[in-house]
């Protein structure tokens, strides 16, 4: 399955300017929209960028990323030309994204959403946790993503994308994320699992796995039948921790199905406990690459 790409960056701002107006009322047109531009914050201008990208403004597009940017989708060339060659099968499948959940750490934005019309990467409807990396000029300098289909019907009866999405506890922000880097280590990759209730809360752990139920039991009970059938996943490495305040999401590295895949983990806690749970899970592709930066290389 193909992966979408996704290159989410910031939104473009020079205003036309009519032509009756005298050459310094465009140059003043010109300043204030440079100023409303400089004011976006990476948020907001990742899902501007989005915006750009479904409706293929391709000057805004060009104007707000990087030419050289590093592509990690390993389906798409480097560069931002490669990208723009594909707008218009996106405007032929009326391709869309819904930026569901936006995360901000340090030069890096994370963006969970949900696509429609995404037929030519593998199904209709597609879940992406997209990273962005943005330069020292405040355009995108790289891009990494993990995507697979959304499932109408899930073991817990959530949605892939649906639950909480206000960000709170920004003063917790680096404690949760040696809590949720510990976790992976401890659970995930076997380090020591008996400490799972140190982690999770034994109240509430609302889960969006497709194929897991809620609470701790919906974790025991999914593990015990992939155990069962000598198919359970194996975490190897952590490759990036990113989090904002009550969200931190991790990037691993592991074996599941007899393949290489990543693991994008994105967990919501509460009073040092996770809480809730959405996962992208892809296969790491071997053939038919179309770069060599791999989907890691933080």
């Amino acid at each position: 399955m193909k992966n979408v790409f996704i290159v989410l960056v910031i939104a473009s701002a020079f205003a036309s300017c009519k032509s009756t107006k005298t050459n310094s009322n465009s140059d003043k047109s010109t300043q204030t929209s440079n100023s409303k531009t400089l004011k976006m914050n990476k948020k907001e201008t990742a899902v501007a960028f989005v915006k750009a990208v479904t409706s293929q403004d391709v000057d805004k597009v060009r104007a707000l990323a990087n030419p050289d940017y590093i592509q990690h989708n390993p389906f798409l060339p480097t560069g931002l030309e490669p990208f723009i060659q594909l707008f218009p099968m996106l405007k032929e499948n009326e391709t869309k994204a819904e930026a569901v959940r936006v995360i901000e750490d340090g030069n890096f934005v994370v963006l969970h959403q949900l696509w429609t019309g995404a037929k030519p990467f593998g199904a209709d409807q597609m879940v992406s946790f997209d990273i962005l990396r943005f330069d020292e000029n405040g355009k995108i300098g790289e891009h990494w993503d993990a995507l697979q289909p959304f499932e109408a019907e899930t073991a817990s009866g959530r949605t892939q994308v649906d639950g909480a999405t206000d960000i709170v506890d920004l003063d917790k922000t680096e404690a949760n994320k040696a809590l949720a880097k510990s976790m992976v280590e401890d659970i995930l990759m076997g380090k020591n699992p008996n400490k799972i209730t140190e982690y999770i809360s034994t109240e509430q752990y609302d889960q969006h796995n497709p194929n897991i139920k809620d609470g701790l039991n919906g974790i025991v009970e999914a593990v015990q039948y992939l155990t069962s059938q000598d198919n359970m996943f194996q975490y190897t490495k952590i490759h990036k921790v990113l989090g904002e305040g009550n969200f931190v999401l991790t990037v691993s590295e592991g074996q599941w199905n007899g393949t290489n895949n990543v693991f994008y983990d994105l967990l919501r806690f509460e009073n040092g406990k996770a809480v809730e749970h959405w996962d992208v899970i892809q296969e790491i592709p071997t053939e038919n690459l179309a770069n060599d930066n791999g989907m890691f290389g933080f």
